[in-house]
């Protein structure tokens, strides 16, 4: 890998973040809400400002925001900020910032979501590679059809019925919540063992969603790479069908998978929106959904840009660590 491929990938990935950022900026202002104006409706509504001072109250937080100013003039602002990492503060939660609204939403969803990924990655792909397999146990090929049914099954669908069969007829997990009301959250065990209690059937629901997912992709990896000369090879060496499956095999059949987990490791920061509304989980996810709900423009940017950079973090890693995934693939100049 020489060093002009390394700083061409990194020009590339500034390219993107900055025109990701710029499309991030446009789309909410063509929403045709007011998102000051749509907030003081919604204070008036419950009596907390009189309709007399509405005028004055929306010029001076468009002012406040930099709403009132032309798009061309919020746009530099906005870019500005960013390179500060500065992500502005919530309309709808004033005077809170927006970095430490998603950080704080940032650790519940990372804990669930990265967790629940891997974990469907792994076993995912595992069963998939020995559904290629000939030389399997029956009982193994049996697992096919309930996979296939399940990544068919929406995320929010699946926990809506695991919702009402283990928490409101069964009463085994709590209704949603990270954690029981009225605790004051510290790094005891009783508390840990409360919060695993609470994430443990949204993490279920993503698993069982995504596994067949996995399973299906690698399956299709395995069965287009048995016919290949290196299994042929393999075979003819006498090796067993143990070191035939794991060395060649499934190792020639992981690229692909590794670069579907990379994008998918991205799209943790932005959380699983609808697991979370289901659960009532703490989560980005809900910070995104309640954001939108209220015409919150900063706190969506701030969500948004969060998942540009991860996604583009995480295709960048991926490429430069491909050579070492695969000696075949190499980036040097011939």
């Amino acid at each position: 890998m020489t060093v002009g491929y390394v700083l061409r990938r990194l020009g590339v990935f500034l390219v993107i973040i900055w025109l990701a950022a710029t499309v991030n900026f446009l789309i909410p202002r063509m929403a045709p809400a007011n998102p000051i104006r749509e907030k003081l409706l919604q204070a008036v509504s419950f009596g907390g400002a009189g309709k007399t001072d509405m005028e004055r109250l929306v010029a001076t937080y468009e002012e406040k925001f930099g709403l009132n100013q032309p798009l061309w003039k919020q746009y530099l602002r906005y870019m500005g900020d960013l390179l500060r990492f500065d992500l502005g503060v919530s309309i709808a939660n004033f005077p809170s910032k927006v970095l430490d609204i998603i950080l704080r939403a940032l650790p519940w969803t990372i804990g669930l979501l990265l967790v629940a990924t891997l974990v469907a990655f792994v076993v995912g792909t595992l069963l998939g590679a020995l559904l290629a397999w000939p030389k399997i146990p029956i009982g193994i090929h049996l697992l096919a059809a309930p996979m296939m049914t399940l990544s068919a099954i929406p995320f929010y669908l699946l926990g809506l019925i695991f919702l009402y069969i283990f928490s409101f007829s069964l009463k085994w997990f709590p209704l949603s919540g990270g954690y029981t009301v009225g605790v004051i959250p510290n790094l005891s065990t009783t508390f840990l063992m409360d919060v695993l209690r609470h994430s443990l059937l949204p993490a279920l629901t993503i698993v069982l969603a995504s596994l067949g997912s996995w399973a299906i992709g690698m399956r299709g990896m395995m069965i287009s790479g048995l016919g290949e000369d290196y299994i042929t090879f393999a075979e003819a060496k006498g090796l067993t069908g143990r070191e035939i499956f794991f060395r060649y095999a499934l190792r020639n059949a992981l690229l692909p998978q590794t670069t579907a987990l990379a994008l998918s490791l991205g799209y943790i920061v932005s959380g699983a929106v609808l697991v979370e509304i289901v659960f009532g989980y703490p989560g980005v996810g809900t910070v995104l959904y309640q954001a939108i709900q209220r015409f919150d423009y900063f706190v969506i940017y701030g969500v948004v840009i969060m998942l540009i950079l991860a996604i583009g973090l995480a295709t960048l890693i991926i490429d430069l660590l491909y050579p070492l995934l695969d000696p075949r693939i190499t980036y040097q100049g011939r």
